[in-house]
């Protein structure tokens, strides 16, 4: 099982400065998300074992936030050592279709995105921890219908 630091590093390594395509915290926490999701709905177990929270801007993994809330909205630094952030090319790959799928989108439309998901809208706000049964069942829905 991977850290969700292996995960946001592999993310942060994807992002592209010259063309504006930044990570900041608030994407990266949502990039995760899905990940964790979309992982939990076609393997049946975690990515990465962390919890993650329903904060007021949407899903939240604590350690990860705590990292990089210096930052701020600023972009995220690249990691220096990102080649071997995920060693397995099938979870590389799998990190790379969800980057490919909502990597596209801004912080802000991807808070927006998981605000109109119903896991998010069941899991009390500040101190909930979105379960990880309520996410394999939530993403299980969107696999079968893709």
């Amino acid at each position: 099982m991977l850290s969700v630091f292996d995960v946001a590093d592999h993310f942060l390594a994807k992002q592209d400065d010259a063309s504006g395509e930044s990570i900041t915290n608030l994407k990266l926490q949502k990039l995760c998300y899905y990940a964790q999701g979309f992982h939990l709905a076609i393997y049946d177990e975690p990515l990465f074992s962390d919890d993650i929270e329903a904060w007021q801007y949407g899903p939240v993994v604590r350690s990860l936030w705590d990292k990089y809330k210096s930052e701020g909205r600023n972009p995220l630094p690249v990691p220096k050592n990102h080649a071997t952030c995920v060693p397995d090319d099938d979870i590389s790959d799998f990190l790379d279709e969800v980057y490919d799928v909502y990597g596209q989108y801004s912080a802000w439309k991807l808070r927006e995105m998981t605000h109109s998901e119903s896991i998010w809208q069941e899991t009390p706000k500040g101190t909930g921890v979105i379960s990880q049964k309520s996410m394999k069942d939530y993403f299980a829905t969107l696999v079968d219908d893709e």
